[in-house]
């Protein structure tokens, strides 16, 4: 299995502790929550179910029971209620015969798309919480783990809940999407071996996201794989984006509604911003959209340098997303082959790759030794001076430096001209006198093939390339 070591030694301390283990996890649609559980119980579970997209009460019920007969409940019919299904899996577990983990002999019971079971008006959640807490919790060798990729369900229902759930959760695991070192090991384990840019592209499109991943056929460039995956008649991913909401949200509309406003704003939008606008819902079924968006990994809320101490925005960060939008809900094109190369693939890579380096502050650090230093990240665009400033990427430090973050996606060497220099200087300087830091301001050049050595470079402090984004 390809990373997740820090969710390996979870699984496996719970597997081997000698208490009853209720863990939660969650995630992004496509980021491999399954995967990572199925592998690593090599599908031996006492009992697995899953919940039905779109069922109702009665379909949900009628898959669970045909679960409970797969590991050996001899009652054929469909349970009455929630209650009742619950009770024969409690009857179930205490088979002498029931299958348990190799490791500490524990009964894993893997319940998988837990908000899909949860229909309006069902007793699911009630019925859970009694199994739970009236046997579960009492028997030291029971390991419940729920799964959900409607991550807001997931954290308000089950984490965070106020009621029978309260203080029963022992761990909880968010899976992320893989970082660009995580896609290199899944690539090479594939058999495919592309280079690190065209790793960073792959990444541009498609983020860390597994399932995406596994999509693509070693006989053809990267290029090529985007054009078949994306841009052919019969392309898996034209649909993709729709499927994506309406799997996680109901309404799902008024959430893809919300996605294409902040997209439309390049650099983040604020609230009051999506409200003026008149395209997205209002009031606290809009704050409550923008934190379900938020925790599924779409968007990222961040301060707003400029504004008061509250203020902040909201940002598209999701590559897949962000392609959909930039190139198959516009038109821009319908062929990616004939679209690279030209201005408009330039103008998107350039920002493509601002979001790379977004997603990989963790290595960025790294690479400035400043890993055990908190931050916050932003970009920032001037308000006052003409022609305007903006700058890609802030990392403001809470040791009093802030690095002034420039990125650059280029096939060679990034030469900085005497024009060029003038405006980096230009830029910190107005940062400064608009926003009144008395930080030190740092020049930090993140261009991907390097910067070429003359006698302008000395402008940036620090010269990061693409490989320090695939540090582990």
């Amino acid at each position: 299995m390809v990373g997740r070591k820090e969710e390996i030694k979870i699984l496996e301390d719970c597997s081997e502790s000698n208490k009853p283990e209720f863990l939660a996890l969650y995630g992004r649609r496509r980021v491999g929550k399954t995967y990572l559980i199925k592998e690593f119980f090599h599908e031996t579970f006492s009992f697995y179910a899953t919940g039905v997209q779109n069922g109702n009460t009665k379909e949900q019920l009628k898959a669970f029971r045909e679960s409970l007969i797969k590991y050996g409940d001899e009652e054929r019919s469909i349970p009455n209620d929630w209650f009742e299904a619950f009770s024969r899996l409690q009857k179930l577990l205490e088979k002498d015969d029931v299958r348990r983990d190799y490791r500490a002999g524990k009964r894993v019971i893997f319940l998988d798309e837990l908000p899909w079971m949860d229909r309006a008006r069902s007793d699911f959640k009630s019925a859970l919480d009694y199994f739970w807490n009236a046997w579960g919790s009492a028997k030291k060798d029971v390991f419940l783990i729920v799964c959900g990729s409607a991550t807001t369900w997931v954290i308000k229902n089950i984490i965070n809940d106020t009621g029978g759930f309260y203080n029963r959760i022992t761990k909880q695991i968010h899976l992320l999407p893989f970082s660009l070192n995580e896609c290199e090991q899944f690539l090479l384990q594939n058999n495919i071996e592309f280079t690190r840019k065209q790793i960073v592209e792959s990444y541009m499109v498609f983020g860390g996201i597994p399932y995406y991943l596994d999509y693509f056929d070693r006989r053809y460039s990267i290029e090529q794989n985007i054009d078949i995956l994306f841009f052919h008649e019969n392309s898996p991913f034209k649909y993709e984006f729709k499927t994506l909401f309406s799997s996680l949200f109901k309404n799902s509309e008024q959430y893809v509604s919300i996605v294409r406003e902040i997209f439309s704003r390049k650099r983040g939008v604020t609230r009051q911003e999506l409200l003026d606008s008149g395209k997205t819902v209002t009031g606290k079924e809009l704050t409550g959209c923008l934190e379900s968006l938020e925790q599924c990994g779409f968007i990222r809320k961040y301060r707003d340098f400029a504004q008061k101490k509250n203020g902040c925005r909201y940002q598209l960060i999701d590559p897949f997303c962000l392609f959909h939008l930039a190139f198959l809900e516009s038109g821009k094109t319908d062929s990616w082959l004939n679209y690279i190369n030209t201005p408009g693939y330039h103008s998107w890579s350039g920002l493509a790759f601002e979001n790379v380096c977004l997603l990989h502050t963790k290595q960025i650090k790294h690479a400035l030794g400043i890993t055990g230093i908190s931050s916050w990240e932003y970009s920032w665009s001037s308000r006052k001076s003409s022609p305007g400033v903006q700058i890609d990427l802030l990392i403001d430090r809470k040791d009093d430096v802030i690095n002034i973050c420039e990125t650059k996606f280029t096939e060679n060497e990034f030469e900085i001209t005497a024009a060029y220099e003038k405006d980096l200087r230009r830029k910190v300087e107005v940062f400064r006198e608009e926003t009144g830091s008395e930080k030190s301001l740092q020049l930090t050049m993140i261009s991907f093939s390097g910067i070429k050595h003359n006698a302008y470079k000395n402008v940036v402090v620090h010269d990061l390339t693409g490989e320090e984004l695939f540090a582990r």
